[in-house]
């Protein structure tokens, strides 16, 4: 992966040939020509740079891709997992042995701030805009914003959904700011020891529930920021494996796909995270208690609540209760975003998936330095994207390691 930032002079090109060219060499891959298809995940190009089409195939070429499949990929947030899925699709069923999966995004256009922001509203239903956020927003109703609070004026809409659903957590099971700012904490620290985060730099809980408000009950240091950033991955088979430095791979051992469906909000039993992250232990044939450890989406600090309750990491409404105990935190019972999460680490939308894997694939290795996970063996990654309904639009759990 490429470090994560916001680099305005940086093409995406040039972002996407640093993390293919890194991926080549950590492989032991010395020819581009080896790589059979490629999948290449982005989201903003569209809109923002005005490369409606053949985004792969563009950004690609400059690192000696050319004349093989690529597939562009779009699926929002999930958009690089979703590449991921596919590629893990396309060698499952023997129409080749070596992929390359890419996911590569620039969000920060200081000339075009209206344009970054608006580029949210396009992971949801824009004919339906008005009365889904309205339903959305409508969760929040048990658990109404403080008097005197005012929303930031520059926000993506996300914001304001996942501040309804924290809310709803809120009123439903007790689920309390302090807890949420604890996540933002224990990420922004877990940063500190990322030489490729967006953010290294510590903050309290205190200094977390103090930051600027953005939608509440969320502070600045609670939601993921814009960023840029690019990561590659080499897929093979097993018997592709000897041409490759076979020491360095990592077992996929299941990844799990699904959209959401049109539940009633109060079943979070089928919340589309939730049933996702089922499949993918059924495929991997562990569960929960097995996972050394996680990355999950955490776009903001109480996403983090929700999804360590979706992978079956603590009980239903007590995903924050887990995160004031230092369950989730490097030492604990499973640490969660080593890599310092969306948070802290960055969120460049259509690479976010891949730089989970990443961070996995790093641990399993032993590789991770100062944020070493201890005899890491099994580790999972959940990234989620849009939203639909009273959830994700799309999800994607994977499991990685294992014998």
């Amino acid at each position: 992966m490429t470090a994560l930032g916001k680099f305005p002079d940086r093409p995406l090109r040039a972002m996407t040939a640093m993390a293919v060219d890194k991926a080549l060499a950590d492989s032991g891959l010395d020819n581009p020509s080896m790589i059979e298809a490629a999948w290449f995940s982005n989201t903003r190009q569209a809109l923002l740079e005005g490369q409606n089409g053949i985004r792969g195939e563009v950004a690609l070429r400059h690192s000696g891709i050319t004349g093989i499949p690529i597939t562009n990929v779009e699926n929002a947030c999930a958009s690089g997992s979703t590449g991921f899925a596919n590629a893990l699709a396309y060698l499952n069923a023997g129409m080749g042995d070596v992929a390359l999966v890419v996911g590569a995004e620039k969000m920060f256009f200081p000339d075009n701030r209206d344009g970054m922001f608006r580029a949210f509203r396009g992971s949801t239903d824009v004919l339906e805009f008005d009365s889904q956020i309205a339903a959305l927003l409508s969760l929040a109703d048990g658990m109404p914003i403080p008097d005197g609070i005012e929303p930031a004026a520059e926000r993506s809409v996300f914001m304001d959904i996942y501040a309804a659903f924290a809310r709803y957590h809120m009123a439903r099971y007790g689920t309390t700011p302090h807890q949420i700012a604890a996540v933002a904490a224990k990420n922004h620290h877990h940063s500190t020891m990322n030489p490729d985060a967006q953010y290294q730099f510590d903050m309290s809980v205190e200094q977390v529930l103090a930051d600027k408000p953005v939608s509440w009950p969320f502070t600045r240091a609670m939601c993921a920021p814009i960023s840029d950033g690019a990561a590659a991955m080499v897929l093979c088979t097993g018997a592709a494996l000897k041409r490759f430095n076979a020491d360095r791979a990592v077992r996929v051992a299941g990844c799990a796909l699904v959209s959401a469906t049109d539940r009633s909000p109060d079943d979070l039993d089928n919340h589309v995270g939730r049933r996702a992250a089922l499949k993918a232990y059924e495929q991997a044939g562990v569960g929960p208690d097995a996972m050394s450890v996680a990355e999950v989406h955490d776009a903001t600090a109480f996403a983090e609540i929700l999804q360590v309750e979706n992978l079956g990491f603590c009980a239903r409404g007590d995903g924050g209760e887990m995160a004031t105990s230092g369950a989730t935190a490097l030492g604990g019972r499973i640490p969660v975003n080593p890599s310092g999460g969306l948070l802290s680490k960055g969120h460049p939308v259509g690479a976010t998936g891949i730089i989970q894997l990443h961070e996995l694939v790093t641990q399993l290795r032993g590789e991770a330095g100062s944020r070493q996970v201890a005899e890491a063996r099994w580790a999972i990654a959940e990234n989620g994207g849009g939203f639909l309904g009273y959830e994700e639009a799309a999800t994607a759990v994977t499991i990685l390691g294992g014998a």
